[in-house]
């Protein structure tokens, strides 16, 4: 979906540093010698490895806990957590796979910082051959807006690697570490990173899409449409620009939260969490990207925006497709005045 025939765009707007944490390894961009993108040396420590793979799992297992503490540990959950456990023991071997590959390639940069924010951080999985600038695809993560990781997009960045497209997984404030408010604000702060930066690192900064699942959908979502109405405002503070984007692409996403609320609620994300979440019943609107795109004052804000292409399965029951809450309509007048607007349903449950 991604065609490298979409040569032109914009430059980034602001040039920034890139920031490297301490903690994390290896990251250091490439710099081109005598024409050519030359590779970084590195440095093999097994023990900063493992350090840092049980760092990593630590993390994993406080996201767990806190997940468990504001769903409430019933029957219902003990159940459904046992069966969770039996299904995850079945892809363990998978699993295992996958981890070695995040903590072990050398194609992986980790924890490359981006912001001032405990978990500003985002992951860039490059490919081998960097001979040339790639495309990339700057992916935000879902986790029901509460265990969020980037390391979630870890298969994803392995696939599109081996097929020349650079992928940054943009890690992102979780709830209670922040509402949606942060969330936003950190993915943002990521996309204007990957704009700016990712080009020191052999990427095309006029070829640069931006992709969200799940709860990551609705947050991207809320990004791009939050950038399109300041620069339709024409704010100067601006660190990066909708049009830096060629394509979004959401996945499996919630863009009319006010239709979600007793379906969440039925599922055991709580009405009284979800709203705690999102900053009240008085944000649903402002953060359902779905509902503001109708409004007429935001129009010159609406024509800013990139193509945008949303896949959801019509089996899917986390966050039911469009067609489920009897937006259809809705939907299909959106897509009939907006052209750059395209849904895409299949029969599967993402």
């Amino acid at each position: 979906m991604i065609s490298d025939n979409d040569q032109t765009g914009a430059k980034p707007l602001l040039s920034r540093d890139s920031s490297i944490s301490a903690g994390s390894f290896n990251q250091m961009p490439r710099r081109r010698v005598s024409g050519k993108l030359a590779k970084p040396e590195r440095h093999q420590s097994f023990s900063r490895d493992i350090g840092h793979a049980a760092s990593e799992t630590y993390l994993l297992t406080r996201l767990t806990i806190t997940l468990l503490r504001y769903l409430g540990v019933g029957y219902r959950w003990i159940t459904r957590l046992a069966a969770l456990g039996f299904y995850a023991a079945l892809l363990m071997p998978g699993f295992l796979k996958v981890a070695y590959y995040y903590f072990f390639s050398s194609q992986i940069r980790r924890s490359i910082v981006y912001g001032d924010q405990p978990r500003n951080r985002l992951d860039l999985y490059l490919p081998k051959n960097l001979d040339e600038p790639k495309p990339v695809v700057a992916f935000v993560t879902g986790g029901a807006w509460i265990i969020g990781y980037k390391a979630w997009g870890c298969l994803l960045g392995q696939q599109l690697a081996e097929r020349d497209i650079i992928v940054a997984c943009i890690d992102y404030r979780n709830f209670p570490q922040g509402t949606i408010g942060d969330m936003v604000t950190d993915a943002s702060q990521g996309i204007s990173f990957i704009c700016n930066n990712i080009a020191e690192y052999g990427g095309d900064p006029n070829r640069i899409y931006l992709m969200g699942q799940s709860a990551g959908a609705h947050i991207s979502a809320c990004v791009l449409l939050d950038q399109a109405i300041r620069e339709a405002k024409g704010e100067e503070s601006i660190s990066w620009s909708v049009s830096q984007i060629k394509t979004y692409f959401g996945l499996s996403g919630g863009y009319n939260l006010c239709k979600l609320v007793d379906h969440f609620n039925n599922r055991g994300l709580y009405r009284s969490l979800f709203l705690s979440i999102m900053e009240g019943e008085e944000s649903l609107q402002l953060y359902s990207p779905g509902v503001r795109i109708e409004d007429p004052s935001i129009g010159n804000a609406v024509s800013l925006l990139p193509p945008i292409i949303l896949f959801h399965g019509t089996a899917d029951y986390s966050i039911p497709s469009f067609s489920r809450f009897d937006v259809t309509d809705v939907l299909h007048h959106i897509t009939k005045i907006y052209k750059w607007i395209n849904l895409v349903l299949s029969k599967l449950s993402t």
